[in-house]
């Protein structure tokens, strides 16, 4: 069979513009929910970034042909799977493991490839990232409005990152201009192992700083002292246990201005706040497919316990207002049902 021919190519353009018409907001939509979930889950990353894939971008795509010349995708709209393509950068290599775990809870997961492990079978070294093809579900939070839709999600600590952007700049967007020195493919190579050496580095530096993270106890046993971002991880971690991970170091910030709003500042409050039944009941009623990080809980235990209030004082918090009002509202009715 020949290349793909124009009416297919013509229904495919067809379909994707009036996709993207129907959904303009799409990849805000999935940069968000993903952001949120990560952060809910305590997950230790730098960036989600999201986008579509354009018009000319998905026209090459579906064009191209296998060895024995037939279409690669015979359905273009249905066998291309990274429309939606959505990237997380972790800080180090650990937390990959994480994010896998996390969205096979909060998604269908259809395929899942290792390409470090790929390029290290063949006995190399080079493109280093986690892929995961998956689909939205009805417990996929904050995307109930795209259930059914399938995309793809790259996982990579930022160094593989920078190492595949500069990467695919040289050999791929400047390969029409001039043939890719040997010098040059020897010198990826060779970066590529001092990345993954770098990457094993990281994982020890976060192995040895998150357990000097837990409370001395001077912080726990001093009552009457004030919580502060600094502070309130390593007491969280003695007040509701090392099950619950770290979240990121910035929202420690958010957590401590919603903690002020309903004038909790002290240590003894905090201690009140989570006694072991509140915090039951909430894990009861939400049932979260995943463990939710200390941040998380606490906000959860605040809304149980102020309810509307706690919406309304609190919903424009934080950089995402409007999405975090209507997460809000869902939670505090599942802890009301």
């Amino acid at each position: 069979m020949p290349r793909q021919d124009n009416i297919t190519i013509a229904r495919l353009g067809s379909t994707y513009a009036e996709w993207v018409k129907a959904n303009p907001e799409i990849a805000t939509h999935f940069r968000d929910a993903l952001h949120e979930l990560m952060s809910d889950a305590g997950i230790t990353f730098d960036r989600v970034d999201v986008r579509v894939k354009t018009w000319t971008s998905l026209k090459e795509k579906a064009r191209k042909l296998n060895e024995k010349g037939n279409p690669v995708y015979p359905d273009p709209w249905t066998d291309i799977k990274d429309i939606i393509g959505a990237r997380v950068t972790v800080l180090h290599s650990t937390e990959i493991p994480a994010v896998q775990r996390l969205l096979a809870d909060q998604f269908e997961v259809l395929r899942s490839v290792n390409k470090a492990e790929e390029t290290r079978v063949s006995g190399g070294f080079g493109y280093g990232s986690h892929h995961l093809q998956v689909r939205v579900t009805d417990n996929s939070e904050g995307l109930e409005d795209y259930i059914g839709t399938v995309f793809e999600v790259q996982i990579r600590t930022v160094l593989q990152h920078a190492w595949a952007e500069f990467e695919h700049d040289i050999r791929y967007k400047r390969a029409a201009e001039a043939k890719t020195d040997p010098q040059v493919d020897r010198a990826f190579t060779l970066a590529a192992g001092l990345i993954e050496l770098a990457d094993q580095q990281f994982d020890q530096i976060a192995s040895i700083t998150n357990s000097h993270k837990q409370a001395t106890p001077a912080e726990a046993s001093d009552t009457t002292a004030e919580l502060t971002p600094e502070t309130l991880p390593g007491i969280l971690t003695v007040y509701l246990g090392s099950q619950y991970p770290l979240s990121r170091a910035t929202t420690y910030r958010f957590l401590n201005e919603l903690l002020r709003i309903h004038g909790i500042e002290r240590v003894d409050q905090l201690a009140e706040l989570l006694n072991p039944a509140d915090v039951e009941a909430v894990l009861h009623s939400i049932k979260s497919p995943f463990t939710p990080g200390q941040v998380r809980i606490v906000d959860d235990v605040l809304l149980n316990r102020f309810g509307t209030e706690h919406i309304e004082r609190t919903w424009d918090a934080g950089n995402r207002p409007r999405e975090r009002k209507l997460r809000l509202t869902r939670r505090l009715a599942k802890l009301r049902s």
